[in-house]
């Protein structure tokens, strides 16, 4: 039975503009992404039921005989239990949403077509399930996150030992640490939390790690690094100065001092020293976002929200972000003041204001930022962006004064 995890088109429209480039599963929440959660718990491979102009890499599935799974949808060993038990024509709900289908012969080639689709044997699912509606949702919940992931991580494994006799450790048995990682005077404090350091990750001279905290593989804490808890890092990521609260994909360098509080940063992203983002307003209010459904700003609920950055965008030194900024796929921000909260998707610019980020400098930017890690810029990647661009056009206001 193959495993497919799908986008639910309306949850998938207010993630932007991180699911922009991706699949809702293949987002990270804690020390794994969905689909890697969703791996594990059920001991198969996983397939995406996603958008048509995504590269190839997110394989999709359409057999018969499937085992379609709310991308959104974070797994627990109940919840995957339940899942495993459908029968062939069973749906799972939840207050009305679809968390997963065992097919009966039925087949979907979009997630339009699966959510149009209304099972006539449905059973609801009763019991507490965590659903990454919006984007906010990913930092919330990325504390809880890591300690369930650094269970199912390391279950029955034994942690490499901390060998660096510079390195202050509080309470060593909540930290794991993969093959290959360096650790050189640094301190870790585990008591709040798990911390959790993957395969030939390295930690540098002065840095401080509250758990929770996950570091992917081969990525870097670096010199006099201050991570404050309920914090994942991606793999190939360089990451320094003040971070809380916040989760990086993977593939980006935020390595230099300045602030990232409650913000989620997708991947192939770059951030200019000293720069800064607000996470909480001065006069306390709940923060305002953008949210692409409502095409306009959303009530978040919450006191704290700093950054949302999409994929390969970049920043240059000393760059302020207001509180609650949203900034969209291969945008390039420079100059001083703060920019708007909303910034389009191939923007060029900052206070001063804005051009369009061409897309002949876009692919030549993105080259050159992958081959540093070894990464090529495939033609799928560029069908990808020149979807997207097309796609975002409407929010670029300054093409349609010209």
């Amino acid at each position: 039975m193959e495993i497919i995890l799908f986008d639910e088109p309306a949850i998938r429209q207010d993630l932007l503009p991180l699911s922009f480039t991706r699949p809702v599963a293949d987002m990270r929440v804690g020390i794994l992404t969905i689909a890697e959660k969703w791996a594990k718990h059920l001991d198969k491979p996983v397939a995406y039921l996603t958008q048509p102009y995504l590269p190839p890499k997110y394989k999709s599935g359409k057999g018969t005989q499937s085992l379609y799974i709310n991308g959104a949808v974070i797994p627990d060993a109940d919840l995957a239990a339940a899942v495993q038990e459908l029968k062939p024509g069973e749906a799972l709900y939840q207050n009305g949403l679809l968390l997963a289908l065992h097919s009966d012969n039925a087949t979907f080639e979009t997630p339009d077509e699966l959510a149009a689709y209304t099972s006539s044997n449905q059973k609801e699912y009763s019991a507490d399930c965590t659903v990454i509606r919006d984007v906010w949702d990913i930092f919330l919940q990325n504390g809880e996150q890591i300690r369930s992931d650094y269970t199912l991580v390391t279950a029955g494994r034994q942690s490499q030992p901390i060998s660096d006799k510079y390195t202050m450790v509080y309470n060593e048995e909540n930290i794991f640490i993969e093959e290959g990682v360096k650790i050189r005077a640094a301190i870790l404090n585990a008591e709040n939390g798990p911390i959790y350091l993957g395969k030939n990750s390295q930690v540098h001279e002065g840095a401080v790690i509250k758990g929770p905290f996950a570091l992917g593989e081969e990525s870097n804490v670096n010199v006099g690094g201050k991570m404050r808890g309920d914090v994942s890092i991606g793999p190939f990521c360089k990451v320094g100065g003040e971070v809380a609260a916040s989760v990086i994909f993977g593939y980006s360098n935020k390595g230099h001092e300045g602030y990232l509080g409650n913000s989620v940063l997708g991947e192939w992203i770059n951030i200019g020293a000293d720069t800064n983002t607000s996470n909480l307003k001065n006069n306390y209010a709940e923060v305002k976002i953008w949210n692409y459904t409502k095409n306009g700003f959303k009530n978040t609920g919450q006191q704290f929200c700093g950054l949302i950055m999409g994929d390969h965008s970049k920043c240059g030194i000393n760059t302020m972000f207001n509180t609650g900024t949203v900034v969209g796929v291969s945008a390039n921000i420079f100059g001083p003041g703060f920019p708007r909260n909303f910034i389009p998707s191939f923007s060029w610019g900052g206070a001063a204001g804005f051009e369009t980020f061409q897309m002949r400098k876009v692919v030549e930017v993105a080259e050159k930022v992958m081959a540093r890690r070894n990464q090529q810029l495939s033609q799928e990647d560029r069908g990808m962006l020149n979807h997207i661009f097309e796609q975002t056009q409407q929010y670029r206001v300054w093409d349609k004064k010209a």
